[in-house]
């Protein structure tokens, strides 16, 4: 890999500035223009890791504009539609949903309270007061996830749609075989007049997408409904472990706050994932994967949501079979590819480099794998990740995406959390 120069990496860092500065909408960002012309859940809690090295009264900004379209159950949706913009599809109309800003009708995984500890941390006095702010209202969404989502208490969170999760990642391909889409009716997409086809989802997965859409609105999104008999209903590991280890920095808040009620109630949380998860762990291929709820089938394939257990506070060096059984997949899995880490497994015969969730290298993911990866203690592996990161920025630039296999930018350009993660890790 070629040698930068720290003056090159003084200008990338202007042009991740610049980015943030350009999709800035006025209090929240745009993950890119056109493509994505609304306030995104977790993009805004990556975002505000990045303003934080510039201007942290701005990043503290971002998370708050994400809660004011909390919903009054404590969910906080992954879509705040605050106008309706004919470049992106489907708008607020197709999802229904009776809220001031308007949303879509399902949410994200919570990176939003692991990032208000963070900025808090960058400066206590600053942050505690905004911080106290958010508490409360972190707190009614962890309560959300863990009465919806975990009505059974099983210690793992069911996700009712793709998009709560990996968009098109190869584990719904078969769940997806088995969705009706008869009703979907026709509808024009608008990604594909923004980004290269071969980039993208295809119409199998967009005609799914909108049948679970419209599912949802039909049963005026109610979580019963959805988690019980919805056409999709994944238990997954990824917003499992991003659950739990926002969990962990939610408790920190709490003791920090002197809340102690909601300490213990988060550590009932705690304690019942910590022994839950384990049903995640898919014997047959020796990795934590997917499990289809309405068959009872788990995915075939290790994605890079397996990884996210150490970003949870799982299997550290010192302990665990399963810790040692992960980190061997993982040293096969980047043997594999020029620059890690891929969002799907190259050995598996579903892996695409550059079709979004199927393969491709994500910065956020691998901003949340090498955080779990350092504090468990695989630094090794960790600066090949970050190393790998960097690399595919100064080459490649701040596209959505990177293809595993020769660096190749995909996806929207100009893509804010990539920029983000840049300043978060480089500046």
């Amino acid at each position: 890999m070629t040698t930068q120069t720290p003056q090159s990496d003084n200008v990338i860092t202007q042009q991740a500035q610049a980015i943030l500065r350009q999709n800035d909408r006025g209090g929240y960002t745009i993950p890119t223009d056109r493509l994505y012309p609304y306030q995104w859940n977790w993009d805004s809690a990556f975002v505000s890791l990045g303003f934080a090295t510039f201007d942290l009264d701005r990043a503290w900004k971002e998370i708050e504009t994400l809660f004011e379209a909390q919903w009054p159950n404590g969910m906080v949706p992954h879509i705040v539609f605050r106008a309706d913009d004919p470049n992106y599809f489907p708008g607020p109309s197709v999802y229904g949903v009776q809220q001031d800003p308007p949303t879509s009708g399902y949410t994200q995984p919570p990176v939003a309270t692991s990032a208000i500890r963070w900025l808090y941390e960058t400066d206590h006095n600053v942050g505690e007061a905004r911080m106290r702010a958010l508490f409360s209202k972190c707190l009614a969404w962890h309560r959300w996830f863990h009465r919806e989502r975990d009505p059974d208490q099983q210690g793992f969170i069911t996700i009712t749609h793709p998009w709560e999760a990996r968009d098109n990642a190869p584990d719904w391909d078969k769940p997806f075989a088995n969705i009706d889409v008869s009703g979907v009716g026709t509808y024009q997409r608008r990604d594909l007049n923004h980004v290269d086809v071969d980039a993208r989802p295809k119409k199998f997965d967009y005609d799914r997408y909108l049948t679970i859409v419209k599912y949802g609105r039909e049963n005026e999104w109610d979580q019963n409904i959805l988690v019980s008999q919805g056409p999709f209903r994944i238990a997954d590991p990824g917003i499992t472990f991003i659950l739990h280890r926002a969990d962990r920095d939610l408790q920190f808040l709490a003791a920090t706050l002197g809340e102690t009620e909601a300490e213990a109630e988060i550590q009932q949380w705690l304690t019942r994932t910590e022994q839950g998860v384990s049903k995640l762990w898919n014997p047959e291929i020796q990795a934590y994967t997917t499990l289809d709820l309405k068959t009872g089938e788990w995915f075939d394939g290790i994605t890079c949501a397996a990884f996210l257990a150490f970003y949870a506070g799982l299997h550290s060096n010192e302990t665990t079979d399963k810790g040692a059984t992960l980190i061997a997949h993982l040293e096969r899995i980047l043997s594999k590819v020029q620059y890690g880490l891929p969002g799907f497994d190259p050995d598996h015969p579903a892996f695409e480099p550059v079709r979004y969730w199927r393969g491709p290298v994500w910065a956020i993911i691998n901003y949340m794998a090498v955080r779990g990866l350092e504090e468990q203690g695989y630094s090794e592996l960790a600066q090949r990740i970050r190393n790998d990161t960097g690399q595919l920025i100064r080459n490649g630039g701040f596209p959505e995406h990177f293809s595993p296999v020769d660096g190749a930018p995909c996806g929207g350009k100009n893509f804010t959390w990539t920029a983000a993660m840049w300043l978060a890790w480089f500046s």
